[in-house]
C-alpha cells in the first residue's frame, strides 16, 4: 500500500493548516529532526516512580532519537519533572498501561504484534552485552524501578537480557543513566549499520502533524475550527 492511499487530502490539508502557524525556522527544524528519528528501537520502562528519573528518560530518548516510550504504571504513577524533561515531553509518543492486570505482559504483548523483540535491562544467565546486541530487528528495551529493577515477569517473559558492564563497588547505574548509556551506545550502532532505521514515509508523517499540533495553543479548538471550515465547504 502506498504512501499516498494512506494519508488522505484532508490529513494533508490539515497538517499544512497547522503548519501555517508555525515559523520556517521550526518547519525545517521539524524536517531534520525526522531524518534522525526511529521506531526501531523503543523504550519501555516498568514501575518509574521518581519524576526526575523518568524525565531524565524522556530527555534522553528525545536526545538520541527514540520515539516511542512505553510506560507501565503498576503500584507507581508516571510524574514527569518540566525542569529536567526540558519540554522533551511533548515531541515524543508516550503509551501507557495503566488499567487491567499483568500489564507488562500488555505491554509486551502490544509491542510484539509491532514485531518487537522484548529485551531486559538485566544481569542474566543467557544475556550479552550492548555492544554483542543484535538490532536486526526492531527492539523493545525494558528497564525496571529504581530501587527493585524489573520485576520477575518482566524479566521471564523478555525474549533477550542486555547488561551494562561494571567496574566499582555499587551494583547498579541510575535507571537514567543506564537508559542514556544504553540508548547512546545502540543508537551510534544503527546509525553506523546498513540496518533500515528510520522512520516509515506514514510514520513520517503523523509525527510531523504531531508536532505541529504541539507546537500551537489550543490545538483542539484549531483542530475544530479546520473540520468546520471543511464541512463548510
Amino acid at each position: 500500500m502506498s504512501i499516498e492511499s494512506i494519508i488522505t487530502e484532508q490529513d494533508r490539508a490539515l497538517l499544512h493548516y497547522f503548519n501555517s502557524f508555525i515559523s520556517e525556522h521550526k518547519l525545517n527544524l521539524f524536517d531534520k529532526i525526522l531524518k534522525q528519528r526511529t521506531r526501531h528501537l523503543t523504550v519501555v520502562l516498568e514501575d518509574i516512580f521518581q519524576p526526575q528519573n523518568a524525565s531524565a528518560v524522556l530527555r534522553t530518548c528525545d536526545c538520541t532519537g527514540v520515539q516511542d516510550i512505553h510506560i507501565v504504571e503498576e503500584r507507581n504513577v508516571y510524574n514527569v519533572n518540566p525542569e529536567v524533561a526540558m519540554g522533551s515531553a511533548k515531541w515524543l509518543n508516550l503509551h501507557k498501561y495503566d488499567s487491567g492486570e499483568n500489564r507488562i505482559l500488555s505491554a509486551y504483548e502490544n509491542l510484539r504484534k509491532q514485531d518487537y523483540r522484548i529485551v531486559a535491562t538485566t544481569p542474566h544467565t543467557n544475556d550479552c552485552t550492548l555492544e554483542e546486541l543484535p538490532l536486526d530487528q526492531k527492539t523493545a528495551l525494558v528497564f525496571g524501578t529504581e530501587l527493585n529493577g524489573l520485576t520477575n515477569t518482566a524479566i521471564e517473559n523478555a525474549d533477550a537480557y542486555v547488561r551494562i558492564p561494571m567496574y566499582g563497588f555499587t551494583e547498579s547505574y541510575n535507571i537514567s543513566v543506564s537508559a542514556a548509556l544504553t540508548l547512546y551506545t545502540l543508537m551510534a550502532k544503527l546509525r553506523n549499520s546498513n540496518i533500515k532505521w528510520q522512520l516509515s514515509a506514514e510514520d513520517e508523517f503523523n509525527i510531523r502533524l504531531f508536532w505541529a499540533k504541539n507546537s500551537v495553543k489550543t490545538p483542539e479548538l484549531h483542530e475544530k475550527i479546520f473540520f468546520e471550515r471543511i464541512n463548510n465547504l
